[in-house]
């Protein structure tokens, strides 16, 4: 019998040769945008101890952000503009005015600046749920207009948030999410003096923020992978082995996959081999009975392959083995793409 060790050394690279792969690690930018709503802000007029309130129409924001994928968590700057006009502005119970005037337009704008971690958990090969949070700053901005006059005044804040969102791999490199942010700063007031002679000293601002957007990874995900040494010389009866690598969180087959396939299924026909034995692996990012399952998956897949290319379907075996079996040791969470893989042994 023949014997042949077949080994893909640029794994990475030929994983993400179909379309639609799994999503990379290393460098990505976002944008996204979405309606944004704002809970009614209290004040007391310093030095008056006059209660008041303004209600907020719904406004809208955009969010840009560039940010580092290391496995299941990730670190990200992100830069954000809102935007809400008023409903109605009351002071001490009665709607607020200046003299005889009455604010018409009360306009808040913000601009953010926040430091966010991010744990992305694989519910599917391509779709990801992401829960995390952010520090920063804030810069809110209020403009006060009756009829004759105006007058804005800003204040910067310490501010924090929740984050949630589902990605969906759309390419290579590519992913459309949504997401939903709880936003909060710290108290803050805002001086109109000379023009109102007032200065409004308010509650905390908080904001719910809805968004849709659009992530690209600046890498393609081609990991350069160490010269294959020269495989040993056969002993007789030494059992063949072809490795299947696979992207990210990915058990679908690519082209370069099918040939290893090929030449797998050619070797046990010509050789009349009896027992083809499939073992799954994955990389230590996500839970282990995520990627037992995932493991399972990828055998499958290649088992369908095989009986495809005329392989009998009952010479061949399969087993799972998550990610306890790495071909390269890492620590838990490290996405090594060599481990991504489907050993078929006879």
């Amino acid at each position: 019998m023949k014997n042949k060790m077949l080994l893909l050394g640029a794994a990475a690279a030929l994983s993400f040769s179909a379309p639609a792969q799994a999503l990379p690690d290393g460098w990505y930018v976002s944008l996204e945008g979405g309606g944004n709503w704002v809970q009614d802000w209290d004040f007391n007029l310093t030095g008056k101890d006059t209660p008041g309130s303004i209600e907020f129409d719904t406004g809208w924001a955009v969010l840009a952000s560039v940010g580092y994928d290391f496995g299941n968590w990730s670190a990200e700057f992100e830069a954000g503009h809102r935007s809400n006009k008023f409903n109605q502005m009351t002071s001490d119970g009665a709607p607020a005015a200046f003299g005889d005037n009455l604010f018409n337009d009360v306009k808040l704008e913000e601009a953010s600046f926040m430091g966010n971690l991010k744990y992305n958990y694989p519910v599917t090969e391509k779709l990801t749920l992401t829960l995390g949070g952010g520090l920063g700053v804030d810069q809110a901005r209020l403009k006060l207009a009756t009829n004759n006059r105006s007058s804005e005044s800003d204040d910067w804040n310490f501010a924090y948030q929740g984050i949630a969102s589902a990605g969906y791999a759309i390419g290579q490199r590519s992913e459309l999410y949504i997401a939903y942010r709880y936003f909060r700063t710290n108290s803050a007031q805002f001086d109109f003096r000379p023009t109102f002679g007032n200065v409004y000293d308010g509650d905390n601002f908080q904001k719910h923020t809805a968004t849709i957007g659009f992530r690209y990874y600046l890498n393609d995900g081609a990991a350069p992978a160490p010269a294959a040494p020269p495989p040993p010389v056969p002993e007789a009866g030494t059992p063949s082995e072809f490795i299947i690598f696979f992207g990210h969180n990915k058990s679908d087959l690519t082209p370069a996959a099918l040939d290893v396939i090929k030449e797998a299924a050619v070797a046990a026909k010509s050789g009349n081999i009896a027992n083809v034995k499939l073992v799954g692996h994955t990389d230590r990012s996500g839970s282990d009975s995520y990627n037992q399952a995932l493991s399972m998956r990828r055998a499958k897949g290649v088992k369908s392959a095989l009986v495809g290319q005329g392989v009998t379907e009952g010479t061949i075996s399969l087993d799972g083995r998550g990610e306890s079996e790495p071909m390269v040791p890492t620590a838990d969470g490290v996405r090594e793409p060599q481990n991504r893989r489907v050993n078929i042994t006879f």
